[in-house]
């Protein structure tokens, strides 16, 4: 069976189905998405008819369209559900449907991306990941693939040019580069579920997280070195307003907030609010130091060697008591548990013992982007990059 081809024996279909509906029962209880227990999928059923089976294609067929892209992604990045056979049952789902949209080629490239992630050899150097090689372990999922990509994939080695060529996150996120790949898949039409263009696409979007990571710990690092050089000069306070904070932030504060960044971001490279949180934090810290310009493109003051007035420490901030899990017996609507917004910051500096999942934020939650906002790549689920195996 080929990546496009339709699945039309009952039995996979059902076996499918069985496998599906575990991972899509617990994201609707994680995204409030309203839909009923399917019976006869609850119970496990062998061998079911085949009007069974029909309805069941219809739930999951309605959790297809009720999911959207950035949940998928939230979800595998912090769901114990997922291993290497869940990962492998969505890809070979979502290559199988007969109608294809833009959400559903969105889910597959990022399906793709983490699947190669999580097989990926250690120690892999970038110039190691080449088309031969990214088709070589994606074959379990792609089948053989026909190493004779067509010249409008080249564009994609244009792009992760341009990426390597940026020096923060900042020039990544907002500098075109990542509009020129979503112009790239866009453009690909029907040909993206080629199987050389898979591969392709594959390699394209973990080459891409390998270099956000890179500037993204390259810019926490500097955060933090700037933080310590406004204490040196007894600074306990800036304005990070820009930023989504207060405009008399505690720097010790900010401190505890960038360590927990460091060590937990699960966020996406996209212009979603945490990235421009940290993109933001940053030229707070810069203004604050005399460097860079202000968010009004004026030269920043040079930052008063006198201490500043002390301003006690912000009061950690207590993390929201978990949701009570829901019931889930059949034929009773699924009682979902609210996913929590773009993820407390103080509470998490303050509960390093048991790390949270989902990016810190501000003290305001950021809102979640709208569908048609939603960010287009996220990072794998590890919780602490390693460039070894990003």
């Amino acid at each position: 069976m080929t990546p496009s081809t339709p699945i039309q024996d009952l039995a996979t279909q059902w076996s499918y189905a069985r496998k599906l509906y575990p991972i899509y029962f617990e994201m609707a209880r994680e995204f409030a998405i309203d839909v009923k227990p399917h019976a006869e999928l609850e119970a496990m059923v062998d061998t079911p008819g085949k009007e069974t089976v029909e309805q069941a294609n219809q739930w999951i067929e309605q959790m297809d369209n009720s999911i959207q892209v950035h949940q998928l992604r939230q979800f595998l990045q912090t769901s114990s559900l997922i291993n290497l056979e869940g990962l492998t049952t969505l890809l070979q789902h979502y290559l199988t449907k007969q109608n294809k949209n833009d959400a559903t080629r969105d889910k597959v490239d990022f399906l793709l991306v983490q699947y190669f992630s999580q097989i990926a050899p250690a120690g892999l150097e970038d110039t190691e990941v080449d088309l031969a090689f990214v088709a070589q372990q994606m074959e379990p999922v792609l089948g053989p693939v026909e190493l004779k990509p067509p010249v409008w994939l080249n564009a994609l080695d244009r792009v992760l040019d341009s990426a390597r060529k940026c020096k923060n996150l900042d020039e990544l996120l907002h500098g075109g580069v990542l509009e020129q790949g979503r112009k790239a898949k866009g453009l690909a039409g029907d040909l993206f579920y080629l199987p050389v263009a898979l591969a392709a696409f594959t390699r394209f979007g973990y080459l891409m997280r390998r270099a956000f990571f890179r500037l993204m710990l390259g810019d926490l690092n500097l955060i933090l070195d700037g933080l310590t050089e406004l204490e040196d000069k007894g600074v306990t306070t800036i304005d990070c307003r820009r930023a989504q904070f207060s405009a008399q932030e505690p720097i010790i504060r900010l401190r505890m907030i960038c360590q927990s960044w460091k060590v937990m971001f699960q966020a996406e490279y996209s212009s979603g609010s945490p990235l421009r949180m940290l993109v933001d934090l940053r030229a707070s810290v810069e203004h604050a130091l005399g460097r860079g310009k202000t968010a009004d493109g004026k030269p920043a003051a040079k930052a008063a060697n006198a201490p500043a007035a002390a301003v006690k420490p912000a009061a950690a901030v207590k993390a929201a008591p978990p949701a009570k899990p829901a019931a889930s017996p059949a034929g009773k609507p699924v009682t979902a548990k609210p996913a929590p917004a773009a993820a407390k910051a103080a509470a998490a500096a303050g509960n390093t013992a048991k790390p949270l999942a989902r990016p810190a934020a501000a003290p305001k939650p950021a809102a979640k982007p709208a569908a048609s906002e939603a960010p287009e790549f996220e990072v794998s689920g590890s919780s602490e990059w390693n460039s070894d195996k990003k």
